[in-house]
């Protein structure tokens, strides 16, 4: 099938890519000249494994192309993904500017039945707004090719979205169309083969299913994060009680493994704009108000613990940080705890030692050139001068470090685990002073 999408940020260029894959003839339209550029060399602008190489094999092979024509992405074949970014507005919404731009354009350059596919992230509503706004301009060019409105919603995670695409658990259609949806079943079929993956639904139902599946996450995360807290109140080992709770199979081990907060392009801004939306519908979703709540606070917990480490004076300390990507196996920075507690320690007059394994260019484009910031390029030249070591990010590379060298480098010799991949036991006997999330039993000896 010929198919365009428009967008090659995350999931544009996973979706084009993966369709692709699987014989399809895709087209990916951008208006960054310099990234169409980059792509059609090969070059990937973001970091997800396997990404490139089907990126690069599919281009060669002619069934991928990247262009900044819209007109000529609007006449390839029928199908018109909308994969473009909804960012955060100042009031918390989705900003709906870009999904809305591409919608006029391709109403613009379409001559002939066109089945436009909302894969961007949006509220509850949204494909209406696309309809009205493709309607309006087909009226003004005084002309009335066919068309509908589809929401299919992505349901990629970073570090493993190749993988969620080509085999996914479900395919939501939000469709009133039999002939888009079957349209679009047939698409999917090379993704389904094992059985029927695709679940079609009204179109509203499949815009409110994406948000409601990232709130319910979310949810779990800061919930588990309220009971560390309270963990380290009562004297109690959250990891002891995840296990415990999580045996419970209605409750599962996903998502309930608590840590200094989540971040990333999706759970913050999705939450937000859930709570948005129902407001301007008059109504109050107070649970999940509270999960943003809980997540800004346990951003911060990490660094309380470094501050009444050193009896809240850290002017002048070194702080060797591991990991500034959101999550493993991405280089995504977007609303990051490792940002939150490097701009603490800068404010309280410490420096930073900091490493990732695929972030360190992001780092430095978000944060620039200073003194106060060293990026560097192994875990073990971080803790180089460093007070303590603190990790934000459980890379595989940090599960099990030299403990002697650590000691031997580290002058508090201290751990501030932020993700709860080391065992305190453990640490202490190797002579180090271990801090986790809801595991601080001990008293502090310096």
């Amino acid at each position: 099938m010929r198919v365009t999408v428009h967008g090659t940020g995350y999931v544009g260029l996973v979706t084009g890519a993966c369709l692709a894959e699987v014989g399809n003839h895709v087209t990916c339209v951008d208006i960054d000249e310099n990234k169409v550029a980059s792509l059609r060399r090969g070059q990937v602008p973001i970091y997800e494994p396997g990404l490139e190489d089907i990126v690069r094999r599919n281009a060669e092979a002619g069934r991928l192309q990247f262009t900044t024509d819209v007109a000529a992405g609007v006449r390839h074949g029928p199908f018109q993904f909308i994969a473009v970014g909804t960012p955060k507005d100042e009031d918390g919404s989705a900003d709906l500017t870009h999904v809305l731009a591409v919608a006029r354009a391709v109403a613009q350059a379409m001559d002939d039945y066109k089945v436009i596919v909302t894969k961007s992230t949006v509220p509850v509503g949204t494909a209406d707004r696309v309809q009205a706004a493709v309607a309006e301009v087909l009226a003004r060019r005084d002309t009335k090719p066919a068309f509908d409105v589809v929401s299919n919603p992505e349901f990629l995670k970073e570090g493993a979205a190749v993988g969620d695409f080509m085999k996914p658990d479900r395919i939501i259609v939000g469709s009133a169309s039999a002939r888009a949806t079957q349209m679009l079943r047939g698409l999917y079929e090379p993704f389904s083969r094992n059985h029927d993956q695709v679940i079609v639904m009204d179109v509203r139902s499949a815009e409110l299913t994406k948000y409601a599946a990232n709130a319910m996450l979310a949810t779990k995360i800061s919930f588990m994060n309220e009971l560390a807290n309270l963990a380290e109140i009562c004297g109690a080992d959250i990891e002891s009680v995840r296990i415990g709770i999580g045996s419970d199979p209605r409750i599962g081990f996903e998502f309930i493994y608590p840590g200094c907060g989540y971040g990333g392009s999706c759970f913050p801004k999705d939450v937000s704009a859930l709570v948005r939306s129902a407001e301007e519908r008059d109504f109050r979703m107070e649970l999940v108000g509270a999960v943003e709540s809980v997540n800004d606070r346990q951003k911060r917990v990490l660094f309380a613990k470094i501050q009444r480490f050193f009896d809240g004076n850290l002017r002048g300390r070194t702080i060797a940080l591991w990991g500034l990507a959101f999550k493993p196996n991405t280089d995504d920075m977007r609303e990051a705890s490792s940002s939150v507690l490097m701009e603490q320690a800068w404010a309280a007059g410490a420096r930073v030692r900091a490493y990732d394994p695929k972030a360190r260019d992001e780092a430095r484009r978000i944060h620039g050139e200073r003194p106060d910031l060293v990026l560097c390029s192994s875990a073990y030249e971080a803790i180089e001068g460093a007070d303590v070591l603190a990790i934000v990010t459980e890379w595989q590379e940090f599960r099990s470090p030299d403990f002697d060298l650590l000691r031997e480098k580290l002058a508090r010799r201290a751990i501030f685990d932020g993700r709860n991949i080391y065992d305190p036991a453990m640490v202490q006997n190797m002579g180090l002073q271990y801090f986790g999330i809801g595991r601080d039993r001990s008293v502090v000896t310096r």
